[in-house]
């Protein structure tokens, strides 16, 4: 929803539906601090955090946000997120309903440690 021209984090942000802005203000702080030596880039039109592995992104919508971690992370916490709006990939967070703080704490540091482990090249 946020414009795909925004070049970093800030300027997607900027762009974003003001009822989005404090939404995504919000876990791109919590996502910071969980990942603080990640790289932070647009990819896809949407902010994303790599090390040097994908380990999540966010995006804006027109109702919601979106938090996107790698795929096991939607796994391990499975049975946390039932009582939460889900896709296979993501969690949404309305914008009328308070994020979800440690529980996408939790997610994004499972996630860092997750990449820290592998052995792999890939990126996804």
């Amino acid at each position: 929803m946020a414009s795909q021209r925004a070049a970093t984090i800030a300027e997607y942000i900027r762009s974003a539906p003001p009822a989005a802005q404090p939404h995504l203000r919000q876990l791109h702080a919590l996502l910071r601090q969980a990942a603080p030596d990640a790289q932070e880039a647009i990819k896809w039109g949407n902010p994303f955090f790599v090390e040097p592995r994908f380990l999540f992104a966010f995006s804006a919508h027109k109702a919601h946000a979106s938090f996107a971690p790698m795929a096991a992370a939607m796994e391990a916490f499975k049975e946390e997120l039932e009582s939460c709006q889900t896709t296979k990939n993501m969690l949404k967070i309305r914008y009328d309903e308070p994020l979800p703080e440690d529980l996408i704490r939790r997610m994004a540091e499972y996630c860092v440690q997750a990449v820290r482990e592998r052995e792999d090249d890939g990126f996804w």
